[in-house]
Protein backbone atom coordinates (compact mmCIF):
# COMPACT_ATOMS: atom_id res chain seq x y z
CA UNK A 1 0.00 0.00 0.00
CA UNK A 2 1.80 3.42 -0.94
CA UNK A 3 1.95 5.84 1.20
CA UNK A 4 -1.03 8.13 -0.71
CA UNK A 5 -3.10 5.81 -0.01
CA UNK A 6 -2.37 5.00 3.56
CA UNK A 7 -2.82 8.49 4.59
CA UNK A 8 -6.33 8.42 3.09
CA UNK A 9 -7.49 5.53 4.89
CA UNK A 10 -6.12 7.09 8.05
CA UNK A 11 -8.01 10.19 7.07
CA UNK A 12 -11.44 8.58 6.16
CA UNK A 13 -11.24 6.45 9.50
CA UNK A 14 -10.16 9.43 11.57
CA UNK A 15 -13.25 11.07 9.94
CA UNK A 16 -15.57 8.51 10.81
CA UNK A 17 -14.50 8.72 14.15
CA UNK A 18 -15.53 12.47 14.92
CA UNK A 19 -18.46 11.99 13.11
CA UNK A 20 -19.34 9.08 15.35
CA UNK A 21 -18.04 11.17 18.39
CA UNK A 22 -20.14 13.86 17.69
CA UNK A 23 -23.47 12.02 16.65
CA UNK A 24 -22.49 10.32 21.02
CA UNK A 25 -25.27 11.25 23.02
CA UNK A 26 -22.84 12.78 25.97
CA UNK A 27 -21.26 15.07 23.17
CA UNK A 28 -24.82 16.45 22.03
CA UNK A 29 -25.84 16.78 26.06
CA UNK A 30 -22.48 19.12 25.85
CA UNK A 31 -23.17 20.80 22.65
CA UNK A 32 -26.38 22.29 24.42
CA UNK A 33 -24.65 23.62 27.36
CA UNK A 34 -24.45 27.33 27.89
CA UNK A 35 -20.92 28.86 26.30
CA UNK A 36 -21.00 31.26 28.91
CA UNK A 37 -21.88 31.37 33.03
CA UNK A 38 -22.10 34.13 34.99
CA UNK A 39 -22.22 33.87 38.99
CA UNK A 40 -21.67 35.47 42.14
CA UNK A 41 -18.31 35.07 44.32
CA UNK A 42 -19.32 31.61 46.50
CA UNK A 43 -22.02 30.60 44.58
CA UNK A 44 -22.80 27.08 43.24
CA UNK A 45 -23.63 25.96 39.43
CA UNK A 46 -24.51 22.33 38.56
CA UNK A 47 -24.00 20.86 34.87
CA UNK A 48 -25.63 17.30 33.96
CA UNK A 49 -22.69 15.19 33.00
CA UNK A 50 -22.14 11.72 31.88
CA UNK A 51 -20.02 9.52 33.43
CA UNK A 52 -17.60 9.16 30.45
CA UNK A 53 -16.58 12.80 30.59
CA UNK A 54 -14.55 14.39 32.59
CA UNK A 55 -13.62 18.33 33.70
CA UNK A 56 -10.63 20.52 34.40
CA UNK A 57 -10.62 24.16 35.32
CA UNK A 58 -8.08 26.72 33.74
CA UNK A 59 -4.37 27.23 35.52
CA UNK A 60 -5.66 30.13 37.82
CA UNK A 61 -7.74 28.52 40.31
CA UNK A 62 -10.80 30.93 40.35
CA UNK A 63 -13.02 27.82 40.49
CA UNK A 64 -13.76 25.31 42.46
CA UNK A 65 -14.68 22.10 40.67
CA UNK A 66 -16.57 18.44 42.13
CA UNK A 67 -16.99 16.10 39.56
CA UNK A 68 -18.97 13.25 40.10
CA UNK A 69 -20.25 10.31 38.09
CA UNK A 70 -23.73 12.61 36.50
CA UNK A 71 -22.86 15.85 37.29
CA UNK A 72 -20.04 18.93 37.76
CA UNK A 73 -20.73 21.36 40.03
CA UNK A 74 -18.14 24.89 39.25
CA UNK A 75 -18.05 27.12 42.51
CA UNK A 76 -16.98 30.76 42.18
CA UNK A 77 -14.18 31.24 44.87
CA UNK A 78 -12.42 34.11 43.68
CA UNK A 79 -13.40 37.06 41.16
CA UNK A 80 -12.11 36.57 38.23
CA UNK A 81 -12.65 34.85 34.66
CA UNK A 82 -12.00 30.88 34.02
CA UNK A 83 -12.49 28.39 32.00
CA UNK A 84 -13.95 24.41 32.44
CA UNK A 85 -12.95 22.09 29.70
CA UNK A 86 -15.06 18.99 29.42
CA UNK A 87 -13.53 15.96 27.79
CA UNK A 88 -14.66 12.44 26.09
CA UNK A 89 -11.77 10.24 26.51
CA UNK A 90 -9.09 12.70 25.97
CA UNK A 91 -11.28 14.74 22.89
CA UNK A 92 -12.32 18.39 23.56
CA UNK A 93 -16.15 18.64 23.39
CA UNK A 94 -16.78 21.53 24.85
CA UNK A 95 -15.11 24.95 26.61
CA UNK A 96 -17.51 26.75 29.00
CA UNK A 97 -16.43 30.65 30.20
CA UNK A 98 -16.93 31.08 33.55
CA UNK A 99 -16.90 34.42 34.99
CA UNK A 100 -17.08 35.56 38.83
CA UNK A 101 -18.18 38.79 39.98
CA UNK A 102 -18.03 39.86 43.29
CA UNK A 103 -21.55 39.42 45.23
CA UNK A 104 -22.74 43.04 45.10
CA UNK A 105 -25.00 44.13 47.54
CA UNK A 106 -27.21 47.67 47.42
CA UNK A 107 -29.66 49.08 49.64
CA UNK A 108 -33.37 48.82 47.83
CA UNK A 109 -35.91 51.90 47.37
CA UNK A 110 -38.80 52.25 46.88
CA UNK A 111 -39.37 56.26 47.79
CA UNK A 112 -41.68 58.40 45.97
CA UNK A 113 -39.25 61.22 44.17
CA UNK A 114 -39.98 64.09 43.13
CA UNK A 115 -38.05 64.76 39.45
CA UNK A 116 -36.81 68.26 38.55
CA UNK A 117 -34.53 68.00 35.03
CA UNK A 118 -32.66 71.28 33.85
CA UNK A 119 -32.78 70.81 29.97
CA UNK A 120 -29.50 71.41 28.14
CA UNK A 121 -30.90 74.61 26.59
CA UNK A 122 -34.11 75.62 26.01
CA UNK A 123 -36.52 72.50 24.39
CA UNK A 124 -38.72 73.10 21.48
CA UNK A 125 -42.14 71.96 22.29
CA UNK A 126 -44.35 73.75 19.57
CA UNK A 127 -44.83 76.54 16.86
CA UNK A 128 -47.03 79.64 16.85
CA UNK A 129 -48.31 81.80 14.02
CA UNK A 130 -47.35 85.48 14.62
CA UNK A 131 -49.97 88.05 12.85
CA UNK A 132 -47.78 90.60 10.86
CA UNK A 133 -48.67 93.45 8.65
CA UNK A 134 -48.15 90.88 5.74
CA UNK A 135 -50.10 88.17 7.24
CA UNK A 136 -49.53 85.16 9.77
CA UNK A 137 -46.15 83.55 10.25
CA UNK A 138 -43.89 81.25 12.18
CA UNK A 139 -40.61 82.80 12.01
CA UNK A 140 -39.28 79.86 14.10
CA UNK A 141 -40.69 77.24 11.33
CA UNK A 142 -39.47 79.23 8.22
CA UNK A 143 -36.26 79.29 9.94
CA UNK A 144 -36.23 75.13 9.71
CA UNK A 145 -36.53 74.83 13.36
CA UNK A 146 -38.82 71.48 14.66
CA UNK A 147 -40.33 70.20 17.44
CA UNK A 148 -37.87 68.22 19.82
CA UNK A 149 -35.16 70.56 18.55
CA UNK A 150 -32.98 72.43 21.79
CA UNK A 151 -31.50 76.00 21.47
CA UNK A 152 -27.88 75.89 22.86
CA UNK A 153 -27.01 79.12 21.79
CA UNK A 154 -28.36 82.28 20.50
CA UNK A 155 -25.40 84.85 19.24
CA UNK A 156 -22.41 82.83 20.66
CA UNK A 157 -24.15 83.18 24.02
CA UNK A 158 -24.87 79.65 25.55
CA UNK A 159 -28.57 79.75 26.26
CA UNK A 160 -29.37 78.06 29.87
CA UNK A 161 -33.25 78.83 30.60
CA UNK A 162 -36.19 80.29 29.19
CA UNK A 163 -35.23 83.57 30.69
CA UNK A 164 -32.40 83.81 28.39
CA UNK A 165 -34.20 84.37 25.24
CA UNK A 166 -36.26 87.06 25.54
CA UNK A 167 -33.55 90.10 25.85
CA UNK A 168 -31.77 88.52 22.34
CA UNK A 169 -35.79 88.63 20.65
CA UNK A 170 -36.48 92.10 21.28
CA UNK A 171 -33.18 93.61 20.31
CA UNK A 172 -33.08 91.68 17.61
CA UNK A 173 -36.52 92.79 16.49
CA UNK A 174 -35.86 96.45 16.87
CA UNK A 175 -32.34 96.27 14.76
CA UNK A 176 -34.08 94.09 11.87
CA UNK A 177 -31.51 91.69 12.58
CA UNK A 178 -31.58 87.73 12.15
CA UNK A 179 -30.45 85.79 15.64
CA UNK A 180 -27.65 83.60 14.54
CA UNK A 181 -29.12 80.49 16.91
CA UNK A 182 -27.36 76.88 17.51
CA UNK A 183 -29.87 73.87 17.67
CA UNK A 184 -29.42 70.33 18.99
CA UNK A 185 -31.51 67.71 16.76
CA UNK A 186 -30.76 64.12 18.46
CA UNK A 187 -26.92 64.26 18.46
CA UNK A 188 -26.47 67.00 15.12
CA UNK A 189 -25.60 70.26 15.85
CA UNK A 190 -27.51 72.75 13.79
CA UNK A 191 -26.63 76.83 13.22
CA UNK A 192 -29.32 78.56 11.50
CA UNK A 193 -30.59 82.53 10.89
CA UNK A 194 -34.03 82.88 13.01
CA UNK A 195 -35.88 86.44 12.76
CA UNK A 196 -38.06 87.94 15.10
CA UNK A 197 -41.72 89.41 14.00
CA UNK A 198 -42.90 91.98 15.11
CA UNK A 199 -47.14 90.68 16.61
CA UNK A 200 -49.08 93.30 15.52
CA UNK A 201 -52.08 92.23 17.82
CA UNK A 202 -49.56 92.68 20.69
CA UNK A 203 -47.04 94.85 19.75
CA UNK A 204 -43.57 92.56 20.94
CA UNK A 205 -41.37 90.80 18.76
CA UNK A 206 -42.47 86.73 18.49
CA UNK A 207 -39.91 83.82 17.23
CA UNK A 208 -43.16 81.13 16.35
CA UNK A 209 -41.93 78.87 18.90
CA UNK A 210 -43.32 77.45 22.24
CA UNK A 211 -40.02 77.03 24.09
CA UNK A 212 -39.31 75.00 27.90
CA UNK A 213 -36.46 74.83 30.11
CA UNK A 214 -37.57 72.71 32.99
CA UNK A 215 -39.11 69.48 33.26
CA UNK A 216 -40.49 67.95 36.77
CA UNK A 217 -42.74 64.60 37.81
CA UNK A 218 -42.85 62.09 39.94
CA UNK A 219 -41.12 58.95 40.29
CA UNK A 220 -39.86 55.59 42.57
CA UNK A 221 -35.90 55.37 43.87
CA UNK A 222 -35.22 52.07 43.10
CA UNK A 223 -31.57 51.26 44.74
CA UNK A 224 -28.82 53.00 45.86
CA UNK A 225 -25.01 52.18 46.96
CA UNK A 226 -23.92 52.58 50.35
CA UNK A 227 -20.87 53.51 49.26
CA UNK A 228 -20.81 55.53 46.89
CA UNK A 229 -24.33 57.50 47.18
CA UNK A 230 -25.02 56.01 43.19
CA UNK A 231 -28.05 55.66 42.71
CA UNK A 232 -30.86 54.09 40.25
CA UNK A 233 -34.34 55.43 39.91
CA UNK A 234 -37.85 54.99 37.50
CA UNK A 235 -36.18 52.21 35.41
CA UNK A 236 -36.89 53.98 31.96
CA UNK A 237 -36.72 57.08 30.41
CA UNK A 238 -37.65 60.81 30.37
CA UNK A 239 -39.91 61.90 27.44
CA UNK A 240 -40.93 65.59 27.12
CA UNK A 241 -44.77 65.09 26.95
CA UNK A 242 -44.94 66.86 23.89
CA UNK A 243 -42.48 65.66 21.80
CA UNK A 244 -42.44 62.36 23.34
CA UNK A 245 -38.88 62.27 23.00
CA UNK A 246 -35.91 61.78 25.33
CA UNK A 247 -35.47 64.79 27.36
CA UNK A 248 -31.58 66.13 26.76
CA UNK A 249 -30.33 66.60 30.61
CA UNK A 250 -27.70 69.31 31.65
CA UNK A 251 -28.48 68.49 35.33
CA UNK A 252 -31.30 68.48 37.85
CA UNK A 253 -32.19 66.97 41.03
CA UNK A 254 -34.42 64.27 43.21
CA UNK A 255 -36.59 65.55 46.13
CA UNK A 256 -38.63 64.02 48.84
CA UNK A 257 -42.39 63.44 47.81
CA UNK A 258 -45.67 62.73 49.41
CA UNK A 259 -47.98 60.89 47.51
CA UNK A 260 -51.67 62.86 47.95
CA UNK A 261 -53.75 60.58 46.16
CA UNK A 262 -54.35 57.76 43.54
CA UNK A 263 -55.70 57.25 40.56
CA UNK A 264 -56.49 54.07 39.81
CA UNK A 265 -56.21 52.71 36.74
CA UNK A 266 -58.71 50.55 34.23
CA UNK A 267 -58.57 48.52 30.97
CA UNK A 268 -57.30 51.39 28.69
CA UNK A 269 -57.00 53.95 30.93
CA UNK A 270 -53.75 53.94 33.13
CA UNK A 271 -53.74 55.01 36.72
CA UNK A 272 -51.59 57.76 38.35
CA UNK A 273 -49.92 58.42 42.02
CA UNK A 274 -50.43 62.31 42.75
CA UNK A 275 -48.10 63.90 44.44
CA UNK A 276 -46.38 66.70 45.82
CA UNK A 277 -42.77 68.30 46.36
CA UNK A 278 -41.34 71.43 47.77
CA UNK A 279 -38.18 73.37 47.64
CA UNK A 280 -34.68 73.21 48.45
CA UNK A 281 -34.42 71.79 51.73
CA UNK A 282 -35.94 68.17 50.19
CA UNK A 283 -33.55 67.77 48.17
CA UNK A 284 -31.37 64.28 48.29
CA UNK A 285 -29.76 64.10 45.39
CA UNK A 286 -28.80 65.07 41.84
CA UNK A 287 -29.05 63.77 38.39
CA UNK A 288 -26.57 63.50 36.06
CA UNK A 289 -28.38 60.90 33.47
CA UNK A 290 -31.39 60.11 31.67
CA UNK A 291 -31.35 56.88 30.30
CA UNK A 292 -33.55 54.02 28.50
CA UNK A 293 -32.35 52.93 32.22
CA UNK A 294 -33.69 55.12 34.35
CA UNK A 295 -32.65 58.48 36.10
CA UNK A 296 -29.38 58.64 37.89
CA UNK A 297 -26.93 60.39 40.12
CA UNK A 298 -25.81 60.94 43.53
CA UNK A 299 -27.53 61.03 46.82
CA UNK A 300 -26.60 63.53 49.04
CA UNK A 301 -27.43 61.78 52.15
CA UNK A 302 -28.96 57.84 53.10
CA UNK A 303 -32.52 57.82 53.21
CA UNK A 304 -34.45 54.88 54.25
CA UNK A 305 -37.81 53.22 53.29
CA UNK A 306 -38.20 51.84 56.69
CA UNK A 307 -38.84 48.19 55.80
CA UNK A 308 -35.52 47.05 54.10
CA UNK A 309 -32.91 49.41 55.10
CA UNK A 310 -29.86 47.16 54.83
CA UNK A 311 -28.23 46.30 51.88
CA UNK A 312 -28.94 43.13 49.95
CA UNK A 313 -27.36 41.10 47.48
CA UNK A 314 -28.73 41.66 43.77
CA UNK A 315 -29.64 38.50 40.95
CA UNK A 316 -28.38 38.61 37.63
CA UNK A 317 -30.74 38.70 34.83
CA UNK A 318 -30.10 34.63 34.31
CA UNK A 319 -31.07 33.79 37.42
CA UNK A 320 -34.69 35.46 37.84
CA UNK A 321 -37.51 33.20 38.37
CA UNK A 322 -40.85 33.00 37.33
CA UNK A 323 -43.35 32.82 40.26
CA UNK A 324 -43.54 35.14 43.59
CA UNK A 325 -41.83 38.64 44.14
CA UNK A 326 -42.44 41.86 46.02
CA UNK A 327 -42.10 45.36 44.78
CA UNK A 328 -41.55 48.40 47.64
CA UNK A 329 -43.50 51.17 46.88
CA UNK A 330 -46.05 54.07 48.20
CA UNK A 331 -49.41 54.91 47.57
CA UNK A 332 -49.96 56.66 50.70
CA UNK A 333 -48.02 59.71 52.07
CA UNK A 334 -44.56 58.64 52.48
CA UNK A 335 -44.75 55.26 53.72
CA UNK A 336 -43.24 52.72 51.80
CA UNK A 337 -45.07 49.19 51.75
CA UNK A 338 -44.20 45.96 50.69
CA UNK A 339 -46.65 44.08 48.15
CA UNK A 340 -46.97 40.54 46.27
CA UNK A 341 -46.51 40.54 42.77
CA UNK A 342 -45.62 37.19 40.34
CA UNK A 343 -42.88 37.05 37.75
CA UNK A 344 -44.69 36.10 34.95
CA UNK A 345 -41.96 35.46 32.98
CA UNK A 346 -38.04 36.62 32.61
CA UNK A 347 -35.87 36.46 29.73
CA UNK A 348 -31.94 35.94 30.58
CA UNK A 349 -30.05 38.74 28.93
CA UNK A 350 -26.28 39.00 27.34
CA UNK A 351 -27.04 42.49 26.48
CA UNK A 352 -29.09 45.44 28.09
CA UNK A 353 -32.63 45.82 27.21
CA UNK A 354 -35.70 47.43 28.98
CA UNK A 355 -37.59 45.30 28.73
CA UNK A 356 -36.62 41.86 30.81
CA UNK A 357 -39.60 40.99 33.08
CA UNK A 358 -43.67 41.02 32.76
CA UNK A 359 -45.06 41.14 35.92
CA UNK A 360 -48.51 41.23 37.31
CA UNK A 361 -50.00 42.46 40.60
CA UNK A 362 -51.27 40.00 43.04
CA UNK A 363 -51.72 41.73 46.19
CA UNK A 364 -55.45 42.79 47.13
CA UNK A 365 -54.37 45.60 48.92
CA UNK A 366 -52.60 47.13 46.79
CA UNK A 367 -55.09 46.56 43.78
CA UNK A 368 -58.10 47.47 45.62
CA UNK A 369 -55.80 50.40 46.24
CA UNK A 370 -54.20 51.30 42.74
CA UNK A 371 -55.44 48.95 40.34
CA UNK A 372 -52.57 47.60 39.89
CA UNK A 373 -49.58 49.34 38.24
CA UNK A 374 -50.12 52.87 37.77
CA UNK A 375 -47.80 55.88 36.76
CA UNK A 376 -45.56 57.28 39.36
CA UNK A 377 -44.94 53.45 40.42
CA UNK A 378 -41.75 53.56 38.17
CA UNK A 379 -38.76 52.55 39.56
CA UNK A 380 -40.58 50.33 42.26
CA UNK A 381 -37.83 47.72 43.29
CA UNK A 382 -38.73 44.57 42.76
CA UNK A 383 -37.46 41.85 45.41
CA UNK A 384 -36.98 37.85 45.20
CA UNK A 385 -36.21 35.37 47.71
CA UNK A 386 -34.46 38.15 49.63
CA UNK A 387 -32.47 39.79 46.25
CA UNK A 388 -32.92 43.01 44.56
CA UNK A 389 -33.67 42.09 41.13
CA UNK A 390 -34.81 44.74 39.33
CA UNK A 391 -37.82 47.11 39.09
CA UNK A 392 -41.19 47.82 37.62
CA UNK A 393 -41.25 50.21 34.32
CA UNK A 394 -44.26 50.11 32.48
CA UNK A 395 -48.03 49.03 32.79
CA UNK A 396 -50.26 47.35 30.07
CA UNK A 397 -52.82 49.93 28.38
CA UNK A 398 -55.42 47.23 28.34
CA UNK A 399 -54.35 45.62 31.46
CA UNK A 400 -53.34 47.82 34.04
CA UNK A 401 -52.72 45.05 37.03
CA UNK A 402 -49.75 43.40 34.85
CA UNK A 403 -46.36 45.54 33.34
CA UNK A 404 -43.12 45.30 32.24
CA UNK A 405 -39.95 45.17 34.59
CA UNK A 406 -36.36 46.10 33.95
CA UNK A 407 -33.24 43.37 35.61
CA UNK A 408 -31.40 45.10 38.10
CA UNK A 409 -27.45 44.98 36.55
CA UNK A 410 -28.73 47.16 33.66
CA UNK A 411 -29.51 49.62 36.10
CA UNK A 412 -26.17 49.43 38.07
CA UNK A 413 -24.02 49.63 34.54
CA UNK A 414 -26.12 52.71 33.54
CA UNK A 415 -25.39 54.40 37.23
CA UNK A 416 -22.02 54.05 36.57
CA UNK A 417 -22.04 51.21 38.95
CA UNK A 418 -19.72 47.96 36.94
CA UNK A 419 -19.81 44.57 38.70
CA UNK A 420 -18.37 43.36 35.79
CA UNK A 421 -15.04 45.89 34.78
CA UNK A 422 -14.54 46.72 38.32
CA UNK A 423 -13.78 43.82 39.56
CA UNK A 424 -12.02 42.43 36.84
CA UNK A 425 -9.19 45.27 37.66
CA UNK A 426 -9.25 43.98 40.94
CA UNK A 427 -8.54 40.38 40.27
CA UNK A 428 -5.71 41.51 37.35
Amino acid sequence: MNSDLLRKLIGGILLVSLCFIGFMKPVQEYIQLPNNIVMMQGEEVTLPKAASVSAMAGSHSKLALSDTKDALTIQGDNVGREEVLLELSGVPIKKVDVEVIKDFKVIPGGQSIGVKLNTLGVLVVGHHLVQTEGGKVSPGEKAGIQVGDMITEINGKKIEKLADVAPFVQEAGENADALEVVLRRDKEKIETELQPMKDSNENSYKLGLYIRDAAAGIGTMTFYDPESKKYGALGHVISDMDTKKPIVVEDGEILHSTVTSIEKGSNGKPGEKLARFTGEKDIIGDITRNSPFGIFGKLNRDIKNGMMDKAMPITLSHQVKEGPAQILTVVDGEDVELYDIEIVSTVPQKFPATKGMVLKVTDPDLLEKTGGIVQGMSGSPIIQDGKLIGAVTHVFVNDPTSGYGVHIEWMLNEAGIDIYEEEREKAS
